[in-house]
């Protein structure tokens, strides 16, 4: 299996397949099993979604599919996860597959990367944005919920409670110290990026997809804060396009809904071939 060395020296699997222009998917790309694909589809998750986003994609595309994610899950970069070292990796993964110029799929928090990766390289020949918007987005926000989520990693153990799908008040942190602060690393180092000002920089077809209702608001106890994806691309779709995006809205979609297979491959895929089938 071809492995890409990431900037701390750690191997990341990658898995290729199909035929056609490159395609950098972030995604998973061995379905989840047993109870945590339970609990995934308790909150709208798809357990098999990088298995069936290749599928839609390889007849197309030679498609490089790498679980960054999990990786960073299993592997944690507490100190080192900014975004220069993030979009290192992303080329550490289109070096190990031979992808001089390729395109890149990423969504939420990968979806950013990818825009970072677009401010980094003059390799990238498409960039899609998923559930993330390209301008006015809530790095902010993160930052507060990321932080939020590592004072719960090092806070004593609460009792356990019922977890209530959806709920984000009933959710306990059960990741580690290391897990937690390397996205407040990220975020950090976002804190003062100015993706309206960034937008010069980017030269790519570009598309962003958003689901319609992808808007989160969290308690107290997680920053207090409302993570709006969907709103700032509905107001400023104007100033986007202006910009060269590409903006594709679900209707009707949250977080969840507009990352699955079967609403985002309709978009995805023909815009792909128009950018560089």
């Amino acid at each position: 299996m071809t492995h890409a060395t990431l900037h701390d020296g750690a191997h990341l699997p990658l898995h290729l397949t199909g035929e056609g222009p490159d395609l950098l998917l972030a995604v998973n790309p061995d379905p989840v099993e047993g109870p945590q694909a339970d609990a995934m589809r308790a909150w709208g998750a798809d357990p098999e979604l990088g298995r069936d986003l290749i599928a839609g994609l390889a007849d197309r595309f030679r498609v490089i599919a790498f679980d960054y994610e999990g990786h960073v899950q299993r592997h944690p970069k507490p100190d080192t996860l900014t975004p220069d070292n993030v979009a290192a990796d992303l080329l550490a993964v289109a070096d190990a597959a031979g992808a001089q110029r390729f395109a890149y799929y990423g969504y939420s928090w990968l979806a950013l990367a990818g825009l970072q990766l677009a401010l980094r390289t003059d390799r990238l020949a498409a960039l899609v944005m998923g559930g993330y918007p390209p301008i006015d987005g809530p790095y902010r926000q993160m930052l507060a919920v990321t932080t939020a989520a590592h004072a719960k990693a090092t806070a004593p153990a609460a009792p356990p409670g019922e977890v209530v799908a959806g709920d984000w008040a009933t959710v306990q942190v059960t990741s580690t110290e290391a897990q937690t602060r390397q996205f407040v690393t990220l975020y950090q180092a976002l804190r003062t990026f100015d993706d309206r000002a960034a937008q010069a920089r980017v030269h790519c077809p570009r598309l962003c997809v958003v689901g319609s209702a992808d808007t989160i608001a969290y308690g107290p106890d997680w920053g207090g804060v409302v993570v709006d994806i969907a709103g700032p691309l509905l107001r400023e779709r104007a100033a986007a396009e202006a910009h060269g995006w590409d903006v594709a809205v679900l209707d009707g979609l949250d977080h969840m809904g507009a990352m699955q297979a079967a609403a985002v491959l309709p978009v995805l895929r023909p815009w792909l071939t128009r950018a560089v089938g």
